[in-house]
């Protein structure tokens, strides 16, 4: 099977699009049925960022236009991967670690404070994808779509930036962050399917 642009875009856009699923369907384990192991559910996400750099660099290499929204999602899926892989194999022994040695508390809550950094790098990214296809759609005549995935964009791109700069125990709520790149990754990925013509 060739993979032809249009071809790689639109499996972009599925992967983005299952991404922006996976993630509510965690929070809301987490926060309803925290006894319920989310190690699978971090595997599949690990997979589909993996996936996500994969494609989204091919559809950078055959790109004559959106260069730049291309790679702000390769890198924000490589950044994704590294999240996903210190959630997976760093949380639990740090963790563990504090619970039998209450003087690691710190060392254990740098690690996850790494993890976020990272999260919110990566939405960064995502939301300037966003700003990038929404602005691109917007010229192709989609107002409606492309002015609201910009728009999202821009908010993903801003309350991250400043969730990274300050913590997530800064001025800005950290969910605010978190849920409008969800949002930019979703309208994102309706971008992507909508492009009808090869790059």
């Amino acid at each position: 099977m060739e993979f032809t642009q249009s071809r790689t875009v639109r499996i972009l856009a599925i992967l983005l699009l299952l991404v922006a699923i996976s993630q509510p369907i965690y929070t809301a384990l987490y926060l309803g049925a925290p006894d319920i192991d989310r190690k699978i559910l971090w595997g599949l996400e690990g997979l589909l960022f993996v996936l996500l750099a994969a494609f989204a660099g091919s559809a950078l290499v055959m790109a004559k236009r959106y260069s730049l929204g291309f790679s702000a999602i390769a890198f924000a899926a490589m950044l994704n991967v590294i999240q996903v892989g210190v959630g997976l194999t760093q949380f639990g022994p740090f963790g563990a670690a504090a619970e039998a040695n209450a003087g690691l508390g710190d060392v254990a809550s740098s690690v996850v404070a790494f993890s976020f950094f990272v999260y919110n790098a990566a939405k960064i990214l995502l939301g300037l994808a966003a700003v990038v296809f929404g602005m691109a759609k917007m010229s192709d005549g989609s107002k409606a779509l492309g002015g609201i995935t910009a728009l999202v964009g821009a908010v993903a791109f801003v309350s991250n930036t400043l969730v990274m700069m300050f913590g997530l125990e800064g001025f800005l709520p950290s969910p605010i962050a978190g849920g409008s790149g969800v949002l930019a990754t979703l309208l994102l990925a309706l971008c992507l399917f909508s492009m009808s013509r090869e790059d």
